[in-house]
């Protein structure tokens, strides 16, 4: 799950990028609103973290418009600008959520995967795939009834996997869905993920290399 964050601060911008990666999120970041818009028609994120006062003004006319174009993606709305009149601003111009600054991490966090979840395209709660299940809720994977602990990285290819069963998924989708813009392409990233969400897995494998092109997860004796 990919997140934009837009934070003209860039010590803020740093601990909140490094407390959504820790969580799991691939993120990207933005210091501008003219920044921002392009990555927007680029990228369709999971979610988007909004500063409402940035360089170029307020964010909220902006995201206005973007949602009377019919924009879907979840905004959280953080700002310093907490009077009730600033939020119901916020909503009033298309934020799903307000958090106001200074914030524990912990909670913007829970805030953000509680829009990811509520998102209309998205899945079920829970992930099923064989004996595997993803608890996007708790964030648990267990296989067989056994409770595994992948990194959040793993969690975050695993859940990839997960919502595309027999399918190939290729390396540049996987950086794309489960990575962000620091990512090196051509490096190992993906490999060294991929070898300890294999460990954690067990047998049989259920995760399938297909050279040359990418990754399946599948329980077929031939996933050809």
């Amino acid at each position: 799950m990919r997140v934009l964050l837009v934070e003209d601060e860039e010590d803020l911008r740093q601990v909140i990028s490094a407390g959504l990666r820790d969580a799991g999120y691939a993120v990207d970041t933005a210091s501008d609103w003219p920044e921002a818009d392009v990555m927007l028609d680029l990228v369709p994120y999971s979610c988007v973290v909004l500063d409402r006062i940035v360089p170029s003004g307020d964010t909220l006319l902006p995201l206005q418009e973007r949602r009377r174009r019919g924009w879907t993606t979840p905004v959280l709305c953080l700002t310093a600008l907490n009077e009730v009149a600033d939020r119901v601003d916020g909503f009033h111009s298309g934020a799903d959520d307000y958090l106001a600054k200074p914030f524990a991490m912990v909670e913007l966090v829970l805030r953000v995967g509680s829009l990811v979840r509520r998102a209309p395209e998205r899945l079920p709660v829970v992930l099923r795939y064989a004996d595997v299940e993803l608890d996007e809720v708790r964030r648990e994977v267990r296989r067989a009834g056994v409770l595994l602990y992948p990194t959040p990285k793993e969690y975050a290819v695993l859940h990839h996997l997960l919502l595309h069963p027999d399918e190939v998924v290729t390396r540049t989708a996987l950086i794309e869905h489960c990575w962000d813009e620091m990512a090196d392409p051509v490096s190992n990233v993906v490999d060294a993920v991929m070898t300890g969400l294999r460990r954690k897995l067990g047998e049989p494998a259920l995760i399938r290399t297909v050279r040359g092109h990418g990754f399946r997860l599948t329980d077929r004796t031939d996933p050809s």
